[in-house]
């Protein structure tokens, strides 16, 4: 009762931040069914069951679920080797039912294993991304598909070569309009316009979009190169209606079921969407103002159900999607409303009124989704990383240079391999202390000491010089590895030749008891 209570409390921030989400949303699903060589509507009806299905059964206040770009490799090879499109459709209810299975084994914790120096380079890259990709439609360069995030395209160039490549295709009238465009965000967010009741809630990219429609309207009166030509323009498919529509139904021909690569899709899909999903809810949840936490494991039994009703009605598959989820956090969204109502927008636009959209200029949304990835990769959150020190700057900068250059999940297992490698690193530095004054030396032990660290203790222990006196503390040390104590074990046993005295101040940890038996503790004042 709380919950629905709060929901329409926050109406007016989240009907706002809905249709800034509609607008980014539309052509992503668009553009990503086409990446993917399925049906275009197979794109719009994942996105609005996205917003209203697993809207309404998430447990993420911010996150907003769609067809994926991450997926669109995976799917476009899988429909290749399907019979039909119908049999894929079997894959995405498969693996919607695997995703819920995970949900109920309490799948949902793998999470909260990744940095959060990686899941932010994550962020940054994606809005990264956003920007490089969508420079060429701002500048009227659409032959690659609205959503497009890897690194080598379709057309083969990769990320940075298209930049070069698409200005030998400007259009002026696209140019024009995203310039504007971008200005006009850059206006609409500025402290004047924050501040004006009459502002506040008119979402600056609806602004966006009616300018850019009225601009492109006035340039075609211009004709010759100021005219945009149709591929230039949003391609929603034109419906008379909910009987129209329903004649784009596709569903799922059961007698593929045999067909093992049904299966090795379902299973294949299942994983990829549910490492995303979850990767992208603690990305959205580092990003949510309330410092709210999503309960991954609700999400993962949602994302089933959402992926099963897609895969019926003949969508696409579904995660949730950073893109989407972050332009709902920075047009101020606060709860579920927001999702379940771009859903909303979606299934009304494809019924009354996907003439009207058709009139959208790429180039204005192209504008907004690189508005909304400079939001993601704020020169400001460098700056903070650098502050950090080097063990989380690395990370940072790794994950996002390697999505960058790969994809989301590569890049993200990178990322997480060099946080390792600090994480060891520091471990291997902290472990094991040694300080020695004249001829008397502190080897101390502290946390887990790992085989790891055999190598440094064998050097300095070797490099004792004769008449010393060592004492060794591991009261401080939770684990110590067999082979350390092997080593310890090793130095006590022929220390005397070089006239080395040693003793073992010991814990009561019981493993640690295998060293050298009758060597006398020392008390503290001997240490």
């Amino acid at each position: 009762m709380t919950q629905r209570k709060n929901l329409f409390q926050s109406a007016g921030s989240d009907i706002p931040a809905a249709v800034v989400v509609f607008l980014v949303a539309l052509p992503l699903c668009l553009g990503i069914a086409l990446g993917s060589g399925a049906p275009l509507f197979s794109g719009i009806i994942a996105g609005i069951v996205g917003g209203l299905v697993i809207g309404a059964l998430s447990g993420s206040s911010l996150s907003v679920s769609g067809p994926a770009a991450g997926l669109t490799a995976v799917v476009a090879v899988a429909i290749g080797k399907m019979p039909a499109f119908e049999a894929f459709l079997l894959s995405v209810v498969i693996a919607g039912i695997i995703q819920i299975i995970l949900g109920f084994i309490r799948a949902g914790i793998i999470g909260d294993y990744v940095p959060n120096a990686v899941i932010r380079g994550m962020l940054a890259a994606i809005g990264i991304i956003l920007i490089l990709k969508q420079l060429p439609h701002l500048t009227g360069f659409d032959k690659n598909f609205s959503g497009d995030e890897a690194f080598i395209q379709i057309d083969r160039r990769n990320t940075f070569s298209e930049l070069i490549y698409s200005l030998n295709y400007l259009s002026p009238a696209a140019l024009i309009i995203g310039l504007v465009s971008l200005i006009l965000i850059w206006v609409w967010d500025t402290k004047f316009f924050k501040s004006r009741k009459i502002f506040k809630f008119i979402p600056g990219p609806l602004v966006v979009v009616i300018v850019g429609i009225l601009l492109n309207s006035f340039l075609s009166t211009l004709g010759g190169a100021f005219v945009l030509e149709s591929n230039h323009m949003v391609t929603l498919p034109v419906t008379a209606g909910l009987s129209s529509a329903g004649e784009l139904l596709r569903f799922p021909q059961w007698q593929h079921l045999a067909n093992a690569q049904v299966w090795i899709t379902g299973v294949t899909i299942a994983l990829v969407a549910s490492l995303e999903t979850l990767l992208s809810i603690e990305a959205v949840d580092k990003l949510d103002p309330y410092n709210r936490r999503t309960p991954t494991n609700r999400e993962l039994k949602a994302q089933g159900v959402g992926n099963m009703v897609s895969g019926l009605l003949g969508g696409l598959p579904i995660t949730s999607v950073i893109v989407r989820s972050s332009a709902n956090v920075n047009a101020g969204g606060k709860t579920r409303l927001s999702t379940m109502f771009h859903g909303t927008l979606l299934l009304l636009s494809v019924l009354f009124i996907p003439g009207l959209l058709n009139l959208i200029p790429l180039s204005a949304l192209a504008a907004i989704l690189i508005a909304t990835g400079y939001k993601l990769a704020k020169p400001a959150l460098f700056r903070e990383f650098h502050k950090k020190g080097m063990d989380q700057l690395v990370p940072f900068v790794v994950t996002i240079v390697a999505i960058l250059l790969t994809d989301l999940l590569i890049g993200i297992l990178v990322g997480m391999g060099v946080s390792l490698f600090f994480l060891i690193r520091s471990n291997f530095h902290s472990a094991v202390m040694i300080v020695h004054d004249d001829n008397k030396y502190l080897v101390r032990f502290r946390k887990d000491v790992s085989f790891l660290n055999k190598p440094i203790v064998k050097e300095r222990l070797e490099k004792v010089p004769e008449g010393s006196f060592v004492l060794i503390d591991i009261t401080r040390a939770d684990f110590i590895d067999k082979d350390v104590i092997d080593t310890i074990n090793e130095f006590m046993h022929h220390a005397h030749l070089k006239n080395i005295k040693v003793q073992v101040k010991k814990s009561s940890f019981k493993a640690l008891h295998q060293l050298v038996a009758g060597e006398e503790d020392v008390n503290e004042r001997a240490a």
